[in-house]
């Protein structure tokens, strides 16, 4: 199984990338990851931007991941009650061209690192429609993890229920592209 991961959060030391690292761990034996770094890179979407033969690079790339991709993870902290524009913009990108989009029924899940005790449910709740908008097939269910700044040790989620919880989201990957 070859996942794809994109993260949300472009800060050094993001909870939301240690979540991603988290969720990694619970792949199954013999799978591989890739971490999409670039979307600081990628421009906003345009389709002035978007015509054949004239992609910007990142962009491409981002698509050609994907499509190799057997399956994709989000994870996005919640900025102003939505999700990272970095992920909107990466999905907004993933959706074109219609009919033929490298998201188009690729299983996917989501999740979100916050500070806050409501565990970034605004930013999973939107992520999970713009990427069935966008034609992925996503779980419904996500991972919300609150008070992210004490939740890892080395990490590692500290909270064993916790754990529990996100590799069970990790495993529903692979029935869904089996």
């Amino acid at each position: 199984m070859n996942v794809l991961v994109l993260v949300g959060s472009l800060r050094a030391g993001s909870t939301n990338r240690t979540l991603a690292e988290a969720a990694l761990a619970h792949l199954p034996e013999g799978s591989t990851a890739t971490v999409f770094d670039r979307g600081a890179e990628l421009p906003h979407y345009s389709e002035d931007l978007d015509v054949e033969g004239s992609v910007p690079a990142v962009a491409a790339d981002l698509r050609e991941a994907t499509a190799a991709a057997d399956a994709v993870i989000v994870v996005t902290p919640e900025y102003n009650g939505t999700l990272s524009s970095v992920v909107k913009n990466q999905i907004d990108w993933l959706s074109r061209p219609r009919g033929e989009a490298a998201i188009q029924d690729k299983p996917a899940i989501v999740m979100a690192a916050s500070g806050s005790p409501y565990a970034a449910k605004w930013a999973r709740q939107d992520a999970v429609r713009c990427l069935q908008v966008a034609g992925a097939a996503v779980v419904e269910d996500t991972f919300g993890l609150g008070a992210s700044y004490e939740a890892f040790a080395e990490g590692k989620l500290v909270d064993a229920d916790l754990d529990t919880e996100l590799r069970g989201l990790v495993g529903r990957l692979v029935p869904v592209n089996a």
